[in-house]
């Protein structure tokens, strides 16, 4: 007995033993010391972090980065510009993640956007928010101070993760120069796959500049002869030593695989064989149907021979062209309460569905949506599926319309819907055509404006008043080619946008729609589109009111306050800048087809232009027009 109780100091002995090593082993582990044994730190070597993003970017196509430049984020940019990316810098840093979101739009690719760290990233948070919202697969790279200093109350240094977490579907710091690159592909994978959407991945800037700076910056002049200075010399060239060994090896650069989720056969066949039953089918499309990997004209050949009339939102405007027999475009409301089956193709029962109330319960709804909670949402309130297909809504499209190859509808139906189609225009014509007393009728401007679209014409919407008029009245002209915030119904999307799609499309005319309100996110803007030979055509309804606002505000609370603007001279400002500006108002109205022409000549000569048009105020709803 007394030989087993004198065992027990030594197991106890063997246990501590155990886990003084275990925890020298972890503490070993983390701060590289394993690593470092294996890998090499090339400290003659001038290459630096930013040529590692550089090569992921341009391994993954990438053509443009916007940007706001700050020291953080230099090395990066100076080294995409070296591999041929094309560096655009604009004046804020939203409008940076604007174009990109644009780029990642139209170009079915990734949008990038580099901003520098604490103020230069919380810039950003809207226009991220919004890329989430709209579901734009938009990359985000943002510089940070070093990573010994973080939490040390450095220049700019503030818990970014934490801010972009809700935001981003991935968020990631890099710690080393060797993570830069799985990193990156991970994020552009994340971006894309399921639901798309922004990323984030925070670049500290020491795993930006070469080792030589970095060790200039980290390391003390002077050698300490104290042994807490030796301790601490020894832990800060360790630090260094791990973050540029194996810094400079080798790594696969290219893209990941993307994960998209698809319908199983036997949902497309119960789908199809619900269709097949309809006497009167509406499809309504939404912007995840001109998601990869379904190209936009195939999308269009697939809908065209479906032959169901469609009512299209977001990104799907124009993917019909102007003028297809099988576009509704007013009425939806009426229509939606008799159609038998409905097809909600990346459509959301948010408030654009009045939350799925305006579904008939007589109605068979199909629904599909990558994205499960948009799929489902309040389908425990208001509205059930008959059938809820979580895929691609592209990929699902094709198929149904192969199962339903050879189906015909019935074509009074469609006639139906046109018919009050026909007399909704004709209403609008007449609202157009009603007589202003001092500044010119909003819908009249906006006719005008679509009689003189081109066919390669790519829209921007951003404003409230005069933009929601717009979206009735002015017609895209093919698939993607029509741009708007989508559901967080931001302002200030213009300028970003009509940047990247112009970059997009450079020989494409792109045409900003703005109210005066939204422009004033945006003016700026015009020496970004100046600087780099951005020519674009901006059209202000100039009606020195906040008047979506003020239209409620004034008759349920009696009071204007804060809604009033005035009639700004805003093609004086644009000419401030390098732009050529026009005036359109009720003096020169007999020229206004002689000014956008000449918007247009000036466009193609390469300036950008804009054309401030003082309207009155409007209600496109009950077509009053006023001062």
């Amino acid at each position: 007995m007394e030989a087993g109780w004198a065992l027990v100091p030594c197991c106890v002995l063997v246990v501590a033993c155990g886990a003084l090593g275990a925890a020298l082993l972890g503490v070993a582990h983390r701060l590289g010391l394993f690593y470092q044994l294996l890998h090499q730190v090339d400290k003659s070597s001038p290459r630096h972090g930013g040529e590692s993003v550089a090569a992921v970017l341009r391994a993954h196509g990438v053509r443009f980065i916007f940007t706001l430049v700050g020291g953080h984020i230099s090395p990066l940019l100076v080294a995409a510009e070296k591999v041929g990316i094309r560096v655009v810098d604009t004046r804020q840093e939203a409008t940076a993640v604007f174009a990109a979101d644009a780029v990642a739009r139209l170009s079915g690719t990734v949008g990038v956007a580099a901003v520098t760290a604490g103020p230069g990233l919380t810039n950003t948070v809207t226009a991220v928010k919004n890329a989430q919202m709209a579901q734009s697969p938009v990359l985000l790279l943002g510089g940070a101070a070093s990573t010994l200093l973080q939490g040390r109350g450095p220049l700019q240094g503030i818990d970014q993760m934490s801010l972009f977490r809700p935001l981003c579907k991935f968020c990631a710091s890099v710690r080393r120069v060797r993570d830069i690159i799985p990193t990156l592909r991970a994020a552009f994978a994340a971006a894309q796959s399921g639901t798309p959407g922004p990323v984030f991945v925070e670049l500290p800037i020491d795993v930006l500049y070469p080792y030589f700076l970095v060790q200039k910056e980290l390391m003390p002049s002077k050698a300490s002869k104290s042994l807490i200075g030796k301790l601490v010399s020894w832990y800060l060239q360790n630090h260094l030593a791990n973050l540029f060994a194996g810094a400079w090896e080798p790594q696969p650069e290219g893209p990941l695989p993307v994960d998209i989720p698809q319908a199983s056969s036997q949902q497309v066949q119960r789908c199809v064989e619900l269709v097949s039953r309809a006497k009167k089918p509406l499809l309504l499309l939404g912007s995840q149907a001109l998601l990869p990997p379904t190209p936009a004209e195939s999308l269009r050949a697939a809908v065209e021979s479906l032959g169901i009339p469609c009512f299209l939102g977001g990104m799907s405007r124009g993917l019909l062209g102007w003028d297809s027999p099988l576009h509704i475009r007013q009425n939806r409301r009426d229509a939606l309460k008799e159609a038998d089956v409905v097809i909600l193709a990346g459509a959301v029962c948010d408030f654009r569905l009045s939350y799925g109330r305006v579904l008939s319960h007589r109605s068979k709804i199909i629904a599909v949506n990558r994205d499960r909670e948009q799929l489902l949402l309040n389908s425990d309130l208001f509205w059930k599926p008959q059938e809820a297909v979580q895929g691609d809504v592209g990929s699902f499209l094709l198929k149904l319309v192969e199962g339903l190859r050879g189906q015909t509808w019935n074509q009074d139906w469609i006639e139906q819907l046109r018919e009050a189609d026909r007399k909704k225009e004709q209403a609008n014509r007449e609202k157009a055509s009603m007589p202003t007393t001092h500044h010119l009728n909003p819908l009249w401007v906006l006719e005008l404006v679509e009689k003189t679209l081109p066919d390669n014409a790519v829209l921007v919407a951003d404003g409230g008043d005069f933009v929601g008029s717009a979206a009735y009245l002015v017609r895209p002209r093919g698939p993607l080619c029509w741009l708007d915030p989508g559901a967080f119904g931001t302002l200030g999307v213009g300028g970003g946008f009509a940047l990247g799609a112009k970059l997009c499309r450079p020989d494409a005319e792109v045409w900003v729609l703005f109210g005066d309100g939204a422009l004033g996110y945006s003016i700026i803007e015009f020496d970004t589109f100046v600087r780099h030979k951005i020519p674009v055509i901006a059209v202000v309804g100039n009606d020195a009111c906040w008047t979506q606002i003020s239209r409620e505000q004034v008759p349920i609370l009696g009071s204007n306050v804060a809604c009033g603007l005035v009639y700004t001279d805003y093609h004086v400002v644009a000419e401030g800048l390098g732009s050529q500006g026009f005036l359109l108002s009720k003096e020169n109205k007999d020229k206004a087809a002689e000014v956008l022409h000449a918007a247009q000549l000036r466009c193609r000569e390469g300036r950008p232009v804009l054309i401030n048009v003082l309207i009155g105020r409007s209600d496109f709803r009950d077509g009053s027009i006023s001062v």
